[in-house]
């Protein structure tokens, strides 16, 4: 094993991190393997969002779904309103679209390579080479922010993200071992997290330290670069509310593949999808004076929301009306949620 591999096991075996996800180090070394149902879950989730966040979502479904059988069985609906608050709602719809195809193909049981797991819906390289990595123990590399991060200190990579991403991969593989793979990738995952951080990091306690090119040309701080961000446009759209003398809601499913593919929300929202907002029924619509913000990765969103009370059996052009007992704002995704929040506490004061 490489000198830095195993200066890098040592200190994760003492400063692992303690995941309701996670096998620690004494527990694999004592022959209990991680679940790769769980760690998959955990890697989906940990997509684009913090590790604190994803805590009590990973314990919530693992609750609900402890195996990949029963998420398999689960209804959609019950699933993406879970999933709601996590953003980037694509992954619940492949998430469902995975576990049905490992029970549908695999007899619910994970495949262990990084190739096999790359044919499942919604696995691409990075989450098939963290599974077979830390489920299975194969030498894959597995390069996550912070493992870019701490390659580009390391070696002092200069070249700006996101071109550097093969070097860094390139890099990180040479220092991948064949041992404990599985222990490794969370160790430098773990690092980046902990010790080389973005900002002040804790160069003092880093057991890779006193090989890091960065600290010793005492450039730390300037790595790794990033190329710079092109501004984010904003898009302008409409929300309706209407509500039904009878308590029940005005709602739509949205198309399934796209932005929100799937989810429940409010009828309008052009921002969205770049659609024309027309009423979704004939109401006397009032245009409350606060204004929904929301953003997503590639743009900011600005939603108009509109109400209306609506009375009888009149037919909604667009929608269908949810009875009050069926509806849970919880299940709505986090920008519909938004506007529910300002169209009830407007209605709440009148």
């Amino acid at each position: 094993m490489d000198n830095q591999s195993e200066l890098l096991l040592n200190w994760y075996d003492r400063n692992a991190r303690d995941l309701a996800w996670r096998v620690a180090p004494a527990d694999r070394r004592r022959g209990l393997r991680p679940d790769p149902y769980r760690v998959w879950l955990s890697e989906v989730m940990l997509q684009q969002t913090t590790v604190a966040a994803v805590d009590r979502y990973f314990r919530r479904f693992t609750a609900l779904w402890p195996t990949v059988s029963d998420l398999a069985s689960a209804e959609d609906a019950a699933v993406k309103g879970e999933w709601a608050g996590l953003g980037y709602y694509a992954r619940a719809r492949n998430l469902l679209k995975c576990a049905r195809a490992v029970v549908a193909g695999h007899q619910g049981i994970f495949p262990a390579s990084r190739a096999a797991l790359m044919q499942l819906p919604g696995i691409g390289p990075y989450t098939a080479a963290a599974i077979a990595a830390i489920a299975f123990d194969q030498p894959e590399t597995v390069v996550d922010g912070n493992v870019e991060r701490v390659m580009a200190r390391f070696f002092a990579v200069d070249t700006p993200l996101p071109a550097a991403k093969p070097e860094l991969m390139r890099l990180a593989a040479l220092l991948t071992p064949q041992e404990r793979a599985g222990d490794y990738a969370q160790a430098v995952m773990d690092l980046g997290a902990t010790i080389c951080t973005p900002r002040s990091p804790s160069c003092g306690l880093c057991p890779w330290s006193a090989r890091c090119l960065a600290r010793e040309r005492g450039i730390t701080a300037d790595l790794p670069r990033k190329a710079p961000k092109k501004p984010k446009p904003t898009r302008i759209g409409t929300a309706y509310v209407a509500r039904r003398d009878d308590g029940a809601w005005l709602l739509e499913r949205r198309p399934a593949k796209g932005l929100l593919g799937g989810m429940l929300g409010w009828p309008g929202c052009g921002g969205l999808d770049r659609a024309e907002d027309h009423p979704p029924i004939e109401a006397d619509w009032r245009r409350l004076p606060a204004e929904v913000r929301h953003t997503f990765t590639h743009f900011h969103l600005r939603l108009n929301v509109l109400v209306a009370e609506v009375r009888g059996k009149a037919e909604p052009r667009k929608g269908a009306f949810l009875d009050a007992k069926d509806f849970r704002p919880s299940d709505l995704p986090t920008v519909m949620r938004k506007v529910f929040d300002v169209a009830s506490s407007e209605v709440a004061k009148d």
